[in-house]
């Protein structure tokens, strides 16, 4: 295994996520280790080191000269930013760096910014591959955590909640898309489908984060191809009518394309069958206009009291 390789395995056993296991951020490790590709890790330097540098006048070697001259691998000036926001930040939330240690006071704009290894970091690297490497990450991860799992926690605590109508709980990623199909349940649902029972919606990151799957079977809608499924399902039990709903932020309306998928997914439902479109805003909904299919519904969330029906002949119901 080549030195690269071996500082990609280092980066994914000390919990960085998968954006930060890559070529880029492990020659960014090797060269604040100080390592050339036929050093060991076992002699890895704590060098206090800025982005680029300059061999004449800079105060710190740069991170980036050192990959050109001993890697071969030559990154642009402009690639700075790149290096600092998906890779050098994240080392210092790790707890494998430290930003500025040399002088804490310094502006974020000034030529001498410039990072190292930090002590505890230090002594897990230098014992990778040697027999004290398993007790050294232990430690290391029991003192600062893995990065992995406070970007999970991080995410975790800015999930939103949302409280159904029968009383269960769930949480939605946060985003635009998600923000939306919340806005479907607390205000389209309440006036054009008043008394309707969720029977599934999805997440961003968890397709099947709300699915009633035995409502789901009676009704004959099949659950084995999730891809198919609208982004929310409600039913109307007294009027026997299943409001198909796709929330749109970019793409995705009910096109004739869609509605065709969906009434061949949907063969054997017996229920009557609502199909809408849910826009976040007018600006929105005018770029999709000439994209939705005739004989369905158009719900806007910045004006949740109306509906734009685009069934000719009559409005809201099933055909």
């Amino acid at each position: 295994m080549g030195k690269i390789d071996e500082a990609k395995q280092i980066l994914k056993e000390l919990g960085l996520p998968g954006k930060q296991q890559n070529n880029r951020s492990a020659l960014v490790l090797l060269a604040l280790c100080h390592l050339k590709e036929g050093d060991k890790w076992k002699n890895a330097k704590p060098v206090s080191m800025s982005v680029v540098g300059n061999k004449d006048n800079a105060k710190y070697e740069g991170v980036l000269r050192f990959i050109s001259e001993h890697y071969g691998v030559k990154y642009a000036e402009n690639s700075r930013e790149t290096i600092r926001r998906q890779t050098l930040h994240q080392f210092v939330q790790a707890g494998i760096l430290h930003h500025n240690p040399e002088n804490p006071e310094l502006p974020t704009n000034s030529k001498d910014n410039h990072y190292r290894l930090t002590p505890e970091a230090l002594d897990v690297i230098r014992a990778f591959g040697s027999k004290k490497w398993k007790k050294e990450l232990k430690s290391f991860l029991k003192s600062t955590g893995s990065l992995k799992e406070k970007y999970a926690g991080n995410r975790e605590l800015k999930k939103i909640p949302l409280v159904l109508p029968d009383g269960k709980s769930v949480k939605f990623s946060p985003g635009k898309h998600n923000e939306l199909q919340i806005a479907v349940i607390l205000e389209f649902a309440p006036r054009f489908a008043p008394g309707s029972e969720l029977l599934y919606i999805g997440d961003t990151d968890n397709k099947d984060l709300f699915s009633d799957r035995e409502k789901i079977e009676e009704l004959g809608i099949p659950l084995d191809e999730h891809s198919k499924l609208p982004d929310v399902i409600l039913i109307d039990r007294k009027r026997n009518w299943l409001f198909l709903i796709e929330a749109v932020t970019s793409h995705g309306p009910v096109s004739p394309k869609r509605l065709f998928e969906l009434e061949e997914f949907l063969g054997k439902c017996t229920a009557g069958k609502i199909f809408v479109t849910a826009f976040p805003d007018f600006k929105t909904f005018k770029r999709h206009t000439n994209e939705i299919a005739w004989e369905t519904e158009v719900w806007v969330a910045e004006n949740p009291e109306h509906m734009i029906d685009f069934n000719g002949d009559k409005f809201l119901g099933p055909r």
